[in-house]
């Protein structure tokens, strides 16, 4: 009798698995690690400006012109480029409260100034005098009394609304028509009196001679957030009046 063989004896045995990349502890971890840092530089492409040039980041004003924003932004690239540019003062330290400017005077230990202080505070890094004369004349809470000055707030949003309405004054010669004429080397000239390290001035620093290049790139941004639209103008709060009294 012929031999009968066990039943499916002639079906081929499944195929065996191939072993995944994962299935091994050693090639796992070097997988999520390839993987964590793939992320992070992505991370760090897009955060590129903030990373490189946080001194550019964009206001906290809202509205005014979008030439005198990007001016505004190129000019605290040279002047405040940290990550907190509102609460910088004159040496790199941090202010921790912005209720009033902080009016200390940091020792200047290079340059022509050297052995000197220096008040300069904020992301515009005004003096305690200049924040003074320019709050009493366009701060949004400011009073009939310029002496109130003192303790008006040194807060970012009006750091930001202070500096757009000086720079719009007439005395620098209408800066933003200069700006639309794409001027920024003049203007940038013109503000290193007050300014020092624009490119033109006693102070210089790494940042000074990219400034026209930062500027066109901010420009663009800005004109992109406002819509390639006309400029609007700066919202200030109705002006607060008080009783002059006798400080004496």
């Amino acid at each position: 009798m012929p031999a009968t063989l066990p039943p499916h004896a002639d079906t081929p045995p499944p195929p065996v698995p191939l072993p995944s990349f994962w299935d091994s502890p050693w090639r796992a971890r070097v997988g999520l690690t390839l993987a964590a840092v793939l992320v992070m530089l992505l991370l760090l492409w897009l955060w590129r400006p903030w990373l490189l040039l946080p001194g550019t980041q964009p206001l906290v004003m809202e509205g005014g012109d979008p030439y005198l924003r990007a001016l505004m932004r190129t000019i605290s690239a040279s002047e405040s480029n940290v990550l907190r540019p509102y609460h910088v003062m004159y040496g790199g330290d941090y202010v921790g409260t912005l209720d009033r400017h902080p009016n200390r005077c940091e020792s200047i230990g290079q340059g022509p100034n050297r052995g000197n202080c220096s008040t300069a505070a904020g992301r515009y890094q005004l003096l305690y005098s200049t924040w003074l004369e320019l709050a009493a004349k366009y701060h949004p809470q400011r009073t009939d009394d310029a002496l109130d000055a003192v303790g008006l707030s040194f807060a970012p949003v009006y750091q930001d609304a202070v500096i757009h309405a000086w720079l719009s004054e007439s005395r620098w010669g209408n800066l933003p028509a200069q700006l639309r004429q794409g001027r920024i080397q003049p203007v940038l000239r013109r503000l290193s009196g007050t300014w020092t390290s624009l490119g033109y001035g006693i102070e210089n620093n790494s940042m000074s001679r990219e400034l026209p290049k930062v500027y066109q790139s901010l420009v663009k941004d800005e004109l992109a957030r406002a819509g390639a639209t006309e400029s609007r103008p700066v919202k200030e709060q109705p002006k607060a009046r008080t009783v002059k009294t006798d400080r004496s």
